[in-house]
């Protein structure tokens, strides 16, 4: 859970969350990233840590990018399963349990993930994530989600490692889901209500689009990332 400027509800999210997975005997590993902020996030993050066993938190001493603190809490996670959540509170913690339930019954490899039914963000984000989702699937049309930046997602820790996943920013969600194409992961989608956040704000904007786009196109032209996974 990277956690960036978020002190406002970062305990109301990781509160409802390992409340959910322990009232239905699922145990949890919750790694909480500070990643890099300048509020209040951090102190209350390793007041988390020190008295809830399932939480643990590392800390980004300097914000390098939503990508970046989720690379940095990774080699932390030691159960099977490992995935991404965001620190907003937009997805039901209950949602997630869901989906967990749903990953490890699929019985096989999985990217499991929610897909977001309804958005209460505001139209200018719902237009931008329709025509990111657009572009993504004429770049790469077998990626099996209409939604690409849906998130929770959860899958087998060793095949998430095996992704050898490089992005610091925001493309770490595009190049995720275009990496589980290349290995032939199915993926398995829940409906979910994205909520609006429970508090603070969204730190994507206009920029942040454009800038991803640009990142897009190049990544398809050079083919990195499947070069990622078989590296010479």
């Amino acid at each position: 859970m990277p956690c960036y400027n978020e002190a406002r509800s970062v305990e109301r999210t990781v509160g409802d969350l390992t409340g959910a997975f322990a009232r239905t005997g699922h145990r949890l590993q919750l790694v909480a990233v500070d990643n890099g902020s300048t509020d209040d996030t951090r102190r209350r993050l390793e007041a988390l840590a020190a008295t809830d066993p399932a939480v643990e938190c590392v800390v980004v001493e300097r914000n390098q990018g939503y990508g970046f603190g989720f690379l940095s809490g990774l080699p932390r996670c030691l159960a099977p399963w490992a995935g991404i959540v965001h620190a907003d509170g937009q997805v039901d913690a209950q949602d997630v349990v869901r989906l967990y339930e749903a990953a490890i019954a699929a019985g096989g490899p999985a990217v499991a993930k929610v897909r977001r039914r309804s958005r209460m963000d505001g139209a200018w984000r719902g237009v931008v994530s329709t025509v990111y989702n657009v572009v993504v699937r004429m770049m790469w049309p077998r990626i099996g989600t209409a939604d690409v930046n849906g998130t929770p997602r959860i899958l087998p820790r060793e095949a998430l490692q095996a992704m050898h996943l490089r992005s610091r920013g925001w493309m770490l969600d595009s190049e995720l889901m275009v990496k589980a194409q290349y290995m032939g992961l199915p993926v398995l989608e829940i409906e979910v209500l994205a909520r609006p956040r429970s508090s603070g704000r969204s730190h994507v904007r206009m920029t942040t689009s454009l800038e991803v786009l640009a990142s897009l196109v190049a990544a398809r032209i050079t083919q990195r990332w499947k070069r990622d996974l078989h590296p010479q």
